[in-house]
């Protein structure tokens, strides 16, 4: 972040390094990002949206980070962001990323006239629909802030939360959006994030293949309407190569891709592999230090449920096959350490089970390469759930 006078910030306190330092120095446990690693994963995406005639609007939910976002803009491409909460995309905005659309319903008075405000701080600004009411209720949002906002109808594909599921309704709330003061319907949304997290290549494909076929017929029957879709979007880190090659996606969002944690890590690519072996590299990890080693076989670290999100499951330790982390409580984790190879002050890094949540819970990302904080980016929406 260029305008970070570190010389005000307290290492320990305030942040957990600061550039130049040696990345053994760094308080722990923190959050890191091997930039090398990350940038690849970045150009990786990128270069295959662009040769997929896709565009991929990046999924700032996992990160919560304007400057991540403005990695994945500037190195792959990005069209824009998606985010989960009007106050994750105010964040954005006043960061200064301009196409941004909340991937969820926005139904409450207040959340509708922040969300009408931010084309005022230069955003195009789109969020989903799936009921009539909240139409005219954004319409009103909209008109009463002298702003548009841009809607997609939301499709359920399969995964039995938002969204409609019939053709029929997808055409009746496009035409109440087209035909509503201040809105523009602007296309469709379609993902399906569990089935993202399906071991098997080919189970992730069948059902991608429902979700295709539904949005085949809604874009057909929306077309026989006279409406177009500016947008098709879609896809995740599990499935973009589906969704690129049905011919009716054009706009995947794709999040974890960027970083890679334990719980993505393990399903499987085309050829049965592992995705965080050769597909994306692992490019977040908290950093943990070994703060006792009382018990002969076990070591215990700095890095407890505070310092993470283990709904997907504990932490892997990144490059180590002879330690494992096995349990945790709030500030302490345990290492089985069946030969005593770790000591006191040694350092890990734990590649989380779940991103997402993860990052939620750190202040900053400590930038690393070559073994050298390089810089240090705030988790800049961190916290902002309304």
């Amino acid at each position: 972040m260029k305008d970070l006078n570190y010389d005000d910030l307290d290492v320990g306190y305030d942040v957990p390094a600061v550039p130049g330092m040696d990345e053994a120095d760094i308080a722990t446990p923190a959050l890191i990002l091997d930039l090398d690693a990350l940038e690849r994963n970045v150009k990786k995406m990128g270069e295959f949206a662009k040769s997929a005639g896709m565009r991929h609007r990046s999924h700032g939910k996992m990160h919560k980070s304007v400057d991540v976002q403005k990695l994945q803009q500037e190195l792959g491409g990005a069209c824009g962001v998606c985010c989960q909460k009007v106050s994750e995309a105010e964040v954005f905005a006043r960061g200064g990323i301009t196409d941004i659309l909340v991937s969820n319903q926005v139904t409450q008075p207040r959340k509708i006239a922040r969300l009408a405000n931010l084309p005022n701080l230069g955003a195009r600004t789109i969020c989903c629909v799936d009921d009539l009411d909240n139409v005219s209720d954004l319409s009103k949002g909209a008109v009463e802030a002298g702003t548009q906002i841009e809607c997609l109808v939301e499709i359920d594909c399969g995964a039995g939360r938002c969204g409609v599921t019939t053709t029929e309704k997808v055409v009746e709330l496009a035409r109440a959006i087209d035909a509503a003061e201040g809105l523009k319907f602007a296309g469709l949304q379609a993902y399906q994030g569990a089935m993202q997290h399906l071991d098997s290549y080919d189970e992730r494909k069948a059902k991608t293949q429902i979700a295709i076929d539904m949005v085949t017929e809604a874009v057909a029957a929306l077309k026989d309407e006279g409406l177009t879709c500016d947008i098709v979007g879609g896809g995740g880190t599990g499935s973009y190569y589906f969704e690129s090659a049905s011919g009716v996606f054009n706009e995947l969002q794709c999040g974890s891709y960027a970083f890679m944690d334990a719980d993505y890590g393990r399903i499987l690519d085309e050829d049965g592999n592992r995705i965080d072996d050769g597909e994306w590299e692992n490019a977040l990890f908290i950093l943990t230090s070994v703060m006792s080693h009382a018990k002969a076989d076990k070591a215990i670290v700095d890095a407890g449920l505070k310092a993470q999100s283990v709904d997907s499951g504990l932490p892997t330790i990144y490059g180590r096959d002879d330690v494992e982390y096995v349990k945790c409580s709030d500030e302490h984790g345990v290492v089985m350490d069946p030969e005593g190879v770790l000591k006191i002050n040694d350092k890990l890094r734990l590649v989380p089970g779940h991103c997402d949540p993860t990052c939620n819970v750190h202040d900053w990302y400590v930038g690393v390469r070559g073994g050298k904080v390089e810089t240090l980016w705030p988790v800049s929406a961190r916290g902002k759930a309304y």
